[in-house]
């Protein structure tokens, strides 16, 4: 299976495929990564709608798959909620969250160093305390400009694999997908919001892109805060909690 994933057109795909079979495919690759990688397989929970969806999938193939959250001072109080309460109903859900000092309004002069400091770094130490051999994402190529070109499986770091099981859907299959099994989601969208991060670097727009909102009037305007681009193994730097 893994061979004949790696080498799919992944755009064909994104039209070819109707819901039913999506989220059929969906569950295959998390079950493959569940029997390959046991307890070392953990899912990356960013409380967004695709990561919801992402979740309960990952609980139809076992209740014991654990998972991780990195949360920053930044975060609105409505996902911080979520946040909370996702935790209190799945407690194998980890939170890590860098405390690290950092210059005032730092989101707003270096961007990238900001994302580097508050997620990429707890995204390390997550990777590195929970033992992750490989991490599931909510990454969807239908999302904007920067998520094009990924795969349903990759190794961007050594020994450390990277599954994207809902990478082909569309948004409103997500939507979908939600209001069929009844997910819980952040209220924030019920706001207009379409893609959520820090409060400072998310707004709401009227774009057809979905990632428009994020980092506004900087160099990462509809971007990525580095998580799918930067090594995770590397050793970490700043304090972690």
């Amino acid at each position: 299976m893994l061979q004949d994933v790696m080498t799919e057109d992944i755009n064909k795909l994104v039209g070819q495929l109707n819901f039913a079979e999506k989220v059929e495919r969906s569950l295959k690759l998390i079950e493959y990564a569940y029997r390959e990688f046991g307890d070392s397989l953990v899912v990356a929970n960013s409380l967004g709608k695709d990561s919801s969806v992402v979740w309960h999938l990952t609980k139809r193939i076992s209740p014991k798959i654990r998972g991780f959250i990195v949360t920053t001072r930044f975060k609105p109080p409505e996902t911080k909620k979520f946040m909370a309460e996702e935790v209190a109903r799945y407690p194998e859900l980890q939170v890590f969250e860098n405390d690290q000092d950092i210059p005032d309004k730092l989101y707003e002069t270096n961007p990238d160093e900001c994302c580097e400091i508050l997620k990429v770094e707890p995204t390390r130490q997550a990777i590195k305390v929970m033992n992750v051999s490989c991490w599931i994402t909510g990454l969807r190529c239908t999302e904007g400009r920067t998520r094009t070109n990924y795969k349903e499986i990759e190794e961007l770091d050594k020994d450390l694999i990277k599954l994207n099981p809902i990478l082909i859907w569309h948004e409103r299959e997500i939507w979908q997908y939600l209001a069929l099994n009844q997910v819980p989601v952040n209220p924030l969208y019920a706001k207009g919001y379409r893609s959520l991060g820090c409060l400072p670097c998310t707004k709401i727009t009227h774009s057809e892109n979905e990632r428009a909102g994020r980092w506004i009037g900087t160099s990462k305007c509809g971007g990525e805060c580095g998580i799918h681009t930067r090594p995770l193994k590397a050793v970490s730097k700043n304090r972690t909690t």
